[in-house]
């Protein structure tokens, strides 16, 4: 007999108080540390690794961009890789096994590139080995990287085939990220302004991915503990996965899920995980360039909503402003100009502020101060600059 009880419940007031709470913006444990907010939000988004330093920084309180280097490069709490959907992410350490053997499994999207361009499943698999072997005890920069993959599998890997930025880039940096979710790269301090890269098991010793299946099960439940109610197709957008995939992998762990509706939709959660916050999301916010709470959440019409999503949406793809929350939903965008000690916070908000808004609202500029070590100052008005590439 078909079960007809009715879902659970829960309005788009609820998914925010729950989510900014889960994403340590309403409410931090005691005793949190950099380590734990970027476990807690699935990964910190880090192609600007300031942005990734405000991100986490909102979330521990008193903690400021030391901090964050401390833990990544001091105590190698945190480890800069690529995480989802291919881009830089600061990663928890201590799960580094379970996101290389997830982010391992996704399968491959159809090629973008042509043949002539492309490298073959053998010669991907010769590239990948020459980075571990290369990097195994070493700090390289892309050249020197490049130089060592070269001398291993032969010169065609470094045809300077694949354009980018202006250029050609060499054809072994395709697999770039591939070379992380194998568990074969990871990247190691600058050198001064160049980027290196280096082995992860310099921050893990013995580190292997974990097996794909328990990685998975894993990764979809950190997932829906953070930005759940969600469906396998927002699942799949957060990853750049193959949706049919996601769904699969979602049917898979049925007896895991559970289904709730949120305003008349139907999302996934974690089984038993559908009682409603105790409180009203509530409070001002200011949230960095690809902040996870912004990336991650859906329905992007509920989260941006009417000329939110005109303003603070790229084409449809978030992170590319650092935004005003009010209550948990977008209601504006800002930019941050630093000058020496001094740092310009201008706020463009899409509805007018209240007396309790405009003081929170300074209060978050004082701490995106404090975090970046700069004096602040807010200024409202239109924000100028457009969105970051």
């Amino acid at each position: 007999m078909t079960d007809r009880s009715p879902l659970p419940r829960l309005s788009w007031s609820d998914v925010c108080a729950r989510r900014l709470e889960r994403h340590g913006l309403s409410a931090t444990a005691p005793g949190s540390t950099p380590v734990d907010v970027v476990a807690a939000m699935c990964g910190a988004h880090a192609q600007v690794l300031s942005a990734a330093e405000v991100s986490i920084g909102l979330r521990v309180p008193g903690a400021t961009r030391v901090d964050v280097g401390d833990a990544l490069w001091r105590e190698r709490s945190l480890v800069k890789t690529f995480g989802p959907r291919g881009t830089v992410h600061l990663l928890p350490t201590r799960e580094l096994p379970l996101w290389a053997g997830a982010l391992g499994a996704i399968p491959p999207s159809s090629p973008a590139m042509s043949a002539d361009v492309r490298l073959t499943p053998g010669q991907t698999d010769e590239v990948v080995a020459a980075i571990a072997a290369a990097l195994a005890d070493a700090e390289l920069t892309v050249d020197e990287l490049g130089a060592e993959v070269a001398a291993r599998t032969g010169s065609w890997a470094v045809d300077p085939v694949l354009p980018a930025f202006g250029g050609m880039w060499p054809r072994w940096r395709q697999v770039t990220h591939l070379a992380a979710h194998r568990g074969a790269l990871c990247f190691g301090p600058n050198r001064g302004r160049m980027v290196t890269y280096t082995s992860p098991r310099r921050w893990l010793p013995g580190f292997q991915p974990a097996p794909a299946s328990e990685a998975l099960a894993g990764l979809v439940r950190r997932y829906l503990h953070a930005y759940g109610p969600a469906t396998p197709q927002q699942f799949a957008q957060w990853l750049a996965a193959p949706r049919r995939w996601a769904t699969a992998l979602f049917d898979s762990l049925a007896g895991e899920l559970e289904q709730v509706e949120v305003d008349g939709r139907p999302a996934w959660v974690r089984a038993g995980d559908t009682a409603p916050p105790a409180t009203e999301p509530h409070g001002v916010r200011l949230l960095p360039y690809f902040d996870a709470y912004t990336v991650g959440c859906h329905p992007r019409e509920l989260l941006f909503p009417g000329p939110a999503a005109q303003r603070a949406l790229a084409g449809g793809q978030a992170g590319n402003f650092p935004v005003l929350l009010i209550n948990g939903t977008v209601a504006g965008v800002w930019h941050g100009r630093r000058s020496g000690r001094r740092l310009d916070v201008t706020v463009e908000a899409l509805t007018p502020l209240t007396d309790a808004e405009r003081r929170g609202l300074g209060d978050r500029v004082e701490r995106i101060g404090e975090i970046v070590e700069c004096t602040p100052r807010l200024v409202l008005g239109a924000v100028t600059v457009g969105g970051h590439a």
